[in-house]
């Protein structure tokens, strides 16, 4: 694989996780025999990543200690936000300063296990084709989760935005430190970045085949817990 760096969001309150969240960080949380953390870490270290950012703000202790138990033999950089969460966009920007290549940038939100390894290796082969940033969409059809009304949509590989949207946005993408170039702000969503990429022509993607299951509230969180996961 030639992308050697990933960063992780892991800064988020998880309000609507709550109860659950008020004494654990919502990355923490344990879905099968893994948290949500751990699969991501394994996705980016099966994948060959050697490098790791990961950002840290509610219960970032927690998040430190489990990281330190795990050992991991790649390097793992964290960036704490605990005086001042940075948004998506900033998290990704800040976290990522020192990486001069692409990385893949990794939302732990979503149920990430080995099924999406050769697709992760598919959106590596389409940004050095493209050479552009690309994000793993799937059809809202393959939600878990209904409620979704779509973010994205998908034509020959090219991203766009429409009045009707059929595709979400997985949580994985590939980047690079220049689709920052333009940004002046320290706080601001990846939103922004897309935005500015579809205008100019120059966000790709992949469709997911697999059944999207994403940890966003409570009511998802107890469905999910009654399958028999296993890893």
């Amino acid at each position: 694989m030639k992308i050697k760096h990933g960063m992780i969001l892991a800064a988020g309150l998880g309000k609507r996780l709550q109860p659950i969240t008020l004494k654990t960080p919502k990355p923490l949380i344990k879905i099968g025999s893994k948290n949500l953390l751990e699969r991501a870490i394994d996705l980016l270290i099966n994948h060959g990543v050697e490098e790791i950012a990961i950002n840290v703000h509610y219960l970032s202790d927690q998040i430190k200690d489990f990281i330190n138990s795990k050992k991991y033999k790649v390097k793992i950089i964290i960036s704490d936000e605990q005086d001042m969460l940075l948004d998506t966009g900033g998290g990704i920007l800040n976290a990522t300063r020192s990486f001069k290549k692409p990385f893949v940038a990794v939302n732990p939100d979503t149920l990430w296990d080995n099924t999406y390894n050769n697709e992760l290796e598919d959106l590596e082969d389409l940004y050095f084709k493209k050479k552009k940033p690309c994000l793993l969409l799937v059809n809202k059809k393959l939600s878990f989760d209904s409620s979704f009304k779509g973010d994205f949509n998908l034509h020959n590989s090219a991203v766009s935005r429409d009045n009707k949207n059929e595709f979400i946005f997985t949580g994985l993408q590939i980047l690079d430190q220049s689709v920052f170039n333009s940004i002046e702000d320290k706080i601001f969503s990846m939103n922004k970045i897309w935005d500015i990429l579809i205008e100019k022509k120059s966000l790709a993607g992949i469709e997911s085949k697999e059944k999207f299951y994403h940890l966003n509230t409570k009511e998802i969180y107890d469905k999910i817990s009654n399958f028999k996961i296993t890893d």
